[in-house]
């Protein structure tokens, strides 16, 4: 049965719950409402398991914060022997407008800490995700705080659909594949 590690970047606790840097965990969230998946505290992480289609998805939470990440990402790959190109990384973007979604195969870090330091660990830059356009409604020296606060009222609205999209396009990864998911869903 093929394996894919999908990863919702976010901060652990409360205080972090409904906040935009926390959109990896809320896709997540939301998948395991979905689906009737529970997850359980582990090594590093929450994680849950979901079978579709012949495929394992195993869906991690780290339990490390957002900006150490990576530490999570290496144990639970190692640990279920996921090859890298079965790995999905879901986190947000303040370069794409509200909702917009945009998935590669590799790329940069594009000053996402938690990215970074997937990277670091890694020791490549060669791994799927999923960025999440979060917006980028600040003013100069404010960035911290624009996404570490909370959804807007109309972002909050519209959530439940976007949510619904990113879930589809998990499953599409694991069945369809890296390049066919792009084409289906970037920019949608």
């Amino acid at each position: 049965m093929k394996k894919f590690l999908v990863v919702g970047l976010g901060n652990i606790g409360p205080k972090y719950e409904n906040t935009r840097h926390n959109i990896g965990f809320k896709i997540l969230d939301s998948f395991a409402d979905n689906h009737d998946l529970i997850f359980e505290d582990q090594r590093l992480g929450a994680v849950t398991k979901y079978r579709f289609k012949g495929r394992t998805f195993i869906l991690l939470k780290p339990s490390t914060f957002m900006n150490l990440s990576g530490k999570a990402v290496r144990y639970w790959l190692n640990e279920e022997n996921i090859p890298l190109e079965n790995l999905l990384v879901l986190t947000d973007d303040i370069n794409l407008d509200f909702g917009t979604l945009r998935l590669k195969g590799k790329g940069s870090d594009g000053g996402h800490n938690g990215l970074k330091d997937i990277q670091n660990l890694m020791g490549t830059q060669k791994y799927a995700r999923l960025r999440f356009g979060v917006g980028g409604d600040f003013s100069k020296g404010n960035q911290v705080n624009y996404v570490l606060g909370e959804w807007s009222q109309e972002e909050d609205d519209q959530l439940k659909e976007r949510l619904e999209k990113c879930q589809d396009l998990i499953k599409s990864f694991g069945t369809a594949g890296l390049a066919n998911t792009m084409n289906s869903y970037n920019g949608k």
